[in-house]
């Protein structure tokens, strides 16, 4: 696992799109992060790459969330679809975890889609140990609701 550099933005894009879960508005999302994370250090996104035999096969996205002293966001986890179902994003979620808390993250959230095509994104955070905190029924569209998970990753400490 690396922190990313510019030159990892054809690999986010194309490993976001090969998941097929994600719509074209949620791509163009997750490029805008990624340019604004390598635009500006100060951001508060940071991108963990996973890579497989020299070839980044995964990502993860996280930051503090504004006016919070130690809670992060999981904005992003996406694994290629030739790579999935090799612990490749258990490792890159994990990573991610270790980096937020070296920051000062004491709790790691994670939201996705309540639909059913969305349970074995459910069940991985909850194979990961996060629980479920919240299950907003209806928030992205009628039938869709929005869960959240958390997971606490070590005492609180302050932000700078």
């Amino acid at each position: 696992m690396r922190r990313s550099i510019p030159s990892d933005r054809n690999a986010v894009e194309r490993i976001t799109a090969s998941s097929g879960m994600f719509s074209g508005e949620e791509l163009e999302v997750a490029l805008e992060v990624f340019d604004d994370a390598m635009n500006d250090p100060g951001s508060g996104y940071y991108h963990m790459m996973a890579e497989v035999a020299g070839e980044v096969r995964g990502y993860a996205c996280h930051g503090p969330i504004e006016m919070t002293q130690s809670s992060f966001d999981l904005f992003w986890i996406a694994v290629d679809n030739e790579s999935r179902g090799h612990g490749l994003g258990r490792a890159l979620l994990a990573a991610a975890e270790v980096e937020a808390a070296s920051m000062g993250c004491r709790q790691l959230y994670v939201e996705t889609a309540g639909k059913e095509e969305y349970l074995p994104t459910q069940r991985f955070y909850e194979r990961c140990g996060y629980t479920q905190a919240a299950f907003l029924e209806d928030f992205y569209a009628p039938g869709d609701a929005k869960v959240i998970y958390v997971k606490l990753l070590g005492p609180a400490q302050v932000r700078s």
